[in-house]
């Protein structure tokens, strides 16, 4: 995006100025990086419900009778096994064996329908483009379309309120359709919280409709509204990988801890390459770890094995949930393993940290 050109504002631009919002630019948009404050909407998404704009991620339409084909080509994980209803996290990779973006894969009925980053939205366009053969179509539905997350352990809850679709039925990462607020729309259950929660895809003229209806069904619940500070928290809580911090196109899917996310019994893009990176294992591994102190460890401090540098913070945070720093980070394979101990350097300070199993969080209530 280019200086001279304006940010985006989001469908709910005028909601989050008039709930108090800081707003800052994110990946081209106008966005809220909080309201009330990080911790207090942290923990009200952990401990009840929030309402998340999302609007500034993008969203494809893959159609076609080659669409399968194309799309087991250019992501990892196995597009033929999606059912119609289901949806898959998956990646699409370089052909060095990089990430050109980690994405959501929706199965429609006679379509597919692509989740990419914000940040990423004309990259992953234009890198599909130069894929396309055959009989595929490929739509940037981006621009017309909202997206709103209720996300929390009563997200069900204040969901009900809105449509009569019963929610008893849906499960984690599937979609369905319904009137929601008396507006028929797609929304899923999947999340980026480790709590429960639904994705509403939204036509841009019914913004303020849903936007409204939420809040009013969801206020006497003590819905917060929710910035990106938090979703940062949130997510980094989870070891949920941040594209452009934890993963990007220098990263491997393999070191990263996606390989669960490849399904090596089909081609695709970098195969061959990933693949070797899996066979003869990586060099460095994406670790979560556990700091002692009050440090407040960031994206590109230094971490230490003794006097050698041997890593650097991708993603780090002081946990609102755990009351401790906690920080992603690329470290030798041999320093990988959850117990082994190394240092992160912050100002002129090192601080102890501890690899540990992830998520950091574990008492999320996603189904």
């Amino acid at each position: 995006m280019n200086d001279s050109q304006e940010l985006i504002r989001t469908p709910f631009y005028n909601f989050h100025v008039e709930a108090g919002a800081k707003m800052v630019p994110f990946a081209g948009f106008h966005m809220p990086v909080q309201y009330k404050g990080i911790t207090a909407e942290h923990l009200a998404v952990r401990k009840n419900v929030g309402l998340f704009d999302l609007s500034h991620m993008g969203e494809f339409e893959v159609s076609g009778s080659d669409a399968l084909a194309f799309l087991q080509k250019t992501t990892t994980n196995n597009v033929e096994a999606l059912e119609v209803g289901q949806i898959q996290y998956t990646c699409m990779p370089t052909p060095e064996g990089g990430i050109v973006d980690d994405l959501l894969v929706y199965r429609l009925e006679d379509r597919y329908f692509l989740v990419v980053n914000a940040s990423n939205i004309k990259k992953d366009f234009e890198w599909l483009q130069t894929h396309v053969f055959g009989d595929v179509k490929l739509e940037n539905l981006s621009a017309d379309t909202g997206l709103l997350a209720i996300q929390g352990p009563n997200a069900e809850k204040l969901m009900a309120k809105l449509t009569d679709y019963d929610l008893t039925t849906m499960r984690y990462y599937t979609w369905a359709r319904a009137k929601v607020a008396g507006v028929e729309i797609l929304f899923s259950r999947t999340g980026y919280t480790g709590e429960d929660g639904f994705e509403l895809y939204i036509p841009a003229q019914h913004g303020a409709t849903l936007w409204n209806a939420i809040v009013e069904k969801g206020k006497p619940a003590g819905l917060e509204l929710i910035g990106l500070g938090a979703r940062d928290s949130l997510r980094l809580e989870m070891k949920m990988a941040l594209y452009g911090n934890d993963i990007d196109e220098t990263t491997s899917p393999v070191e990263a801890g996606l390989s669960w996310i490849i399904d090596f019994d089909k081609e695709f893009v970098g195969k061959d390459i990933i693949l070797r990176h899996k066979l003869e294992k990586p060099k460095r591994r994406l670790v979560c770890l556990e700091l002692e102190g009050k440090a407040f460890p960031r994206h590109g401090y230094e971490i230490y094995d003794g006097d050698s540098v041997i890593g650097e913070v991708t993603s780090g945070t002081f946990s609102p949930s755990l009351q401790k720093p906690i920080a992603l980070g690329y470290v030798p394979r041999g320093k990988s393993k959850a117990g082994s101990v190394v240092e992160v350097a912050i100002r002129t300070r090192r601080f102890k940290a501890v690899v540990v199993k992830p998520p950091f969080y574990k008492e999320g209530s996603h189904k």
